[in-house]
């Protein structure tokens, strides 16, 4: 029997170094999950990476830094993103279909019931729900203080991809990072930095190596995932952060051999 997975996937796994899109990465991602999916399992993308891929397609030398501007360049950017990902999915013989968020639209009873309706439906019908934040509608997010630790909504679509795999009952959320996972120390600076492959708690020193208080390893926005994950292993769902450069990985992940760091469910937890 296939599993229900979300994945998560980031604007660095998105575009290249200079604001591209990275068309290699998104059809090796779109390949990947539609072989999933033509295994028998269900398939929830979570993308970030409107804004990145707006100004590319703007031709903007840098991103912009005006609210109104970044909302309107998010707005190009969900429509160029749905192009690729309707382009690349349809070649493997998938459709897909999108589902813009904000948090009012999670936490309400009511619209969380009707939203979890949809995801069963397009799931029901073979679809690809691709998910985003509606960054064009909500300011919350794209202008979240990181500095303070001030995630006022979804910080940057890792809490997002939690709460959605908590909505429609997720065995597994998958969430792409640029390294392979959680390590006991930066890995860009400690080249004997150990990988964590299973973490079955999140400890005060779980978060500080994800870039807590007292720490100085924050890369990789490691701290949201902590926080993603700890969301998802409550709601009896896994949570693997594995190398975005590497979306094979999923065949093994689906398999439940982890590629990366393991965040196990707890047992009990109310899904």
């Amino acid at each position: 029997m296939g599993k229900r997975i979300v994945i998560k996937v980031g604007t660095s796994t998105l575009t290249h170094a200079n604001g591209g899109v990275n068309l290699r990465n998104m059809d090796r991602l779109a390949r990947v999950l539609s072989d999933l999916k033509h295994a028998g399992n269900e398939v929830v993308l979570v993308s970030s990476g409107a804004i990145g891929v707006g100004a590319g397609k703007l031709h903007l030398k840098q991103k912009p830094t005006e609210l109104r501007m970044k909302q309107a360049v998010a707005a190009i950017g969900q429509c160029e993103l749905m192009h690729l990902y309707d382009k690349f999915f349809g070649d493997y013989g998938v459709t897909v279909g999108q589902i813009l968020l904000i948090r009012e639209n999670v936490d309400d009873p009511v619209q969380s019931q009707n939203l979890l309706g949809t995801f069963d439906a397009l799931l029901e019908l073979g679809v690809v729900p691709v998910v985003n934040e509606n960054d064009s509608v909500s300011f919350e997010e794209i202008e979240r203080d990181h500095h303070e630790g001030n995630h006022k909504v979804f910080g940057d679509n890792d809490t997002l991809s939690a709460l959605v795999a908590r909505l429609v009952h997720a065995d597994q959320l998958v969430i792409f990072s640029d390294i392979d996972g959680l390590y006991d120390s930066d890995p860009h600076a400690n080249e004997d930095a150990r990988l964590i492959a299973e973490v079955r708690e999140i400890t005060d020193e779980i978060r500080a190596l994800a870039g807590g208080a007292g720490s100085a390893f924050g890369t990789g926005g490691m701290a949201t995932k902590i926080q993603a994950a700890e969301i998802a292993m409550e709601s009896g769902c896994d949570l693997i952060i594995t190398n975005g450069a590497r979306p094979e990985n999923l065949y093994d992940i689906a398999e439940n051999r982890a590629r990366g760091t393991l965040f196990r469910a707890k047992k009990g937890a109310i899904v």
